[in-house]
């Protein structure tokens, strides 16, 4: 048997299946379902999104022998439906019977009575294609067709089609289809195919999608021909000519830094690879927005694009007026894309621009912001019998003008001064610093506390945590961030000294009302703070902190955090996280684990 590509061997058999379309989905449904059903529909959107697809589940449930609105998929008229055979549901592509006679033929036929179902239904797709003599043509039937007879038009550019046969037509928008809904099709789709797979492996797919289910699966597979039962991103990446993130990073701190030498370099050969420079300027986009997010938030949930990591170097090394320069660099080349003849030349200048945000003109090295100071020139002596007498009469009339003039040297050290009083950082500093322990960190015993460095460990699962991220406190955890910087001061304390110096390695991860997660760099460090006869130790320093009742403190790698935020938000992307409301945590649960 010929090989049947994923897009059609999974196409939808009901409309709970549909990938997205919701709001089209519940008024056909509801048309059904009362009966209010429409001699003519405009099925209309970009290519891939399901149009073809309702159609023919729309056709299904008007013939469906258990009765209208149902799709069994098991009777006979279901059955040939799929199958394409059925005699009263008609396909017609508009693009090759785009002609006045095909539609007399059609309009001849019309009038026969239905032959195994209720309703004969003609699906008319790309019907932009047809001319305009043939639009005439169709005019009367479409308006008022016999009662048994259903027109589904189909096509991706209503705007050339005649506003005579739109005005007859129920009309339906298609959108581009959520990435989330396409993910989660996706997946359900190489469960069932027995595909392991690299979850940035399906993210690079649906971004060359571009909202198109149709796409995702004929990418999907291709790349499965490419490489066989397994998904990797490397292979997409090589397939379709893409960049990596690490690739895209490195692009941007090229242009950063002003190197013109490396960015034309790179992009050279991003142009020889075959890299498609619309979609690296769209990629380039993203990593800015990712920054300008992180920037302002510091957030690592809200990252789309980059990992942490990167976040935190482009952030630091970035202020907000150079990163909004390059957005609107980035935006401007989106534009001129539609209208330029050369790609590569504009882009490449685009890039040039890019990378002198920051120079200045040679002949004017001083700031702007900063006041210049005047110069005063010292005359030389001028001896009567050495000079013409030219140039001594000149010389001498401009040293008494310069004379006249202000004295400079009693401004400048003024201009100096101001200047070393506006950029000395000592005073902030002095403001902000702790120079006595805070009363949290004072302990009623004076008894010194000791970690255990073996036991039994709490082992929490990622489910839970994932909970727990759904119900994070983001004020609490800036506010405990805040206090978790001043424990290093501390770690000589005589009695929590020992605490202090294992708590202050990690960071606050997640913080909830009665739990705190926090994030060490190395795995051992989280496991010995996670010993369950260290916990009471532990949690008595961030009840101090936090001034809360009662905490239970769980700690986890730095590589856990990286998985745990990815499952996060895919979860997220396809709505599967629960609500805030719905999360019920209780600590001695917690604690029996």
């Amino acid at each position: 048997m010929a090989y049947k590509a994923l897009y059609r061997t999974y196409r939808p058999q009901t409309f709970e299946e549909v990938a997205g379309q919701r709001h089209i989905v519940r008024t056909l449904k509801n048309a059904l379902e009362k009966n209010k059903i429409a001699h003519a529909y405009l099925f209309c959107g970009p290519r891939g999104t399901g149009k073809t697809t309702m159609a023919k589940l729309f056709a299904k449930a008007l013939n469906c022998e258990e009765g209208i609105g149902h799709q069994c998929n098991h009777c006979e008229n279901c059955k040939e439906i799929i199958a394409g055979t059925h005699p009263d549901v008609i396909e017609i592509d508009a693009a090759s019977n785009n002609g006045v006679e095909q539609v007399r033929d059609l309009i001849d036929k019309v009038n026969y009575l239905p032959i195994k179902g209720k309703y004969k239904v003609y699906i008319i797709d790309e019907v932009h294609m047809m001319t305009t003599n043939a639009f005439n043509a169709l005019l009367k039937t479409l308006e008022e067709p016999p009662a048994h007879v259903i027109f589904i038009l189909a096509t991706t550019e209503p705007h050339n089609i005649l506003p005579t046969i739109i005005s007859r037509c129920q009309r339906y928008d298609f959108e581009k289809v959520a990435d989330s809904d396409i993910k989660e099709r996706m997946l359900e789709i190489m469960n069932q195919e027995n595909i392991s797979y690299e979850d940035s492996a399906v993210d690079r797919i649906i971004s060359l999608a571009d909202g198109g289910v149709r796409d995702a699966l004929s990418i999907l597979d291709q790349a499965l021909a490419y490489s066989g039962d397994s998904l990797y991103e490397e292979d997409i990446i090589n397939m379709f000519g893409l960049t990596s993130t690490s690739e895209k990073v490195q692009f941007i701190k090229d242009i950063r830094d002003g190197d013109i030498t490396m960015a034309l370099d790179k992009l050279k050969s991003f142009s020889e690879g075959g890299v498609d420079l619309k979609r690296l300027n769209n990629d380039l986009l993203e990593i800015l927005k990712d920054i300008l997010i992180y920037k302002k938030t510091r957030e690592q949930m809200e990252l789309t694009v980059l990992d942490e990591q990167n976040a935190i170097e482009l952030a630091d090394s970035m202020d907000i007026r150079t990163i909004n320069q390059l957005i609107t660099g980035f935006l401007k080349a989106q534009t001129d894309f539609k209208t330029v003849s050369n790609i590569y030349t504009m882009f490449e200048i685009n890039i040039l621009k890019l990378c002198t945000l920051g120079d200045v003109v040679e002949t004017d090295p001083t700031p702007r912001s900063a006041p210049r100071p005047i110069v005063k020139p010292e005359p030389k002596p001028i001896e009567n019998h050495e000079k013409p007498i030219g140039t001594q009469s000149f010389e001498t009339k401009v040293a008494e003008k310069e004379e006249t003039k202000p004295i400079v040297e009693e401004v400048k050290p003024v201009v100096e001064a101001k200047h070393i009083e506006e950029v000395k950082p000592e005073p902030k500093k002095e403001e902000t610093k702790i120079m006595e322990p805070p009363d949290w960190l004072f302990d009623d015993s004076n008894e010194k506390k000791e970690l255990n460095n073996d036991g039994d460990v709490y082992e929490l699962n990622d489910d839970l945590i994932v909970n727990l991220m759904v119900c994070g406190d983001k004020d609490a955890r800036k506010n405990l961030v805040n206090k978790w910087g001043t424990l290093s001061q501390f770690v000589g304390h005589p009695t929590l000294g020992d605490i202090v110096a294992l708590a202050k390695d990690g960071k606050p991860f997640l913080v909830t009302k009665n739990v705190v997660v926090l994030e060490y760099d190395l795995g051992t460090m989280a496991k010995k703070l996670n010993i369950k006869s260290n916990q009471d130790k532990i949690s008595s320093l961030v009840r101090k902190i936090m001034d809360v009742e009662d905490v239970f403190v769980y700690a986890i790698s730095r590589s856990d955090g990286v998985r745990l935020i990815r499952t996060f938000q895919n979860l997220r992307q396809i709505s599967k996280l629960p609500r805030p409301s719905e999360v019920k945590i209780d600590i001695e649960e917690i604690k029996k684990l």
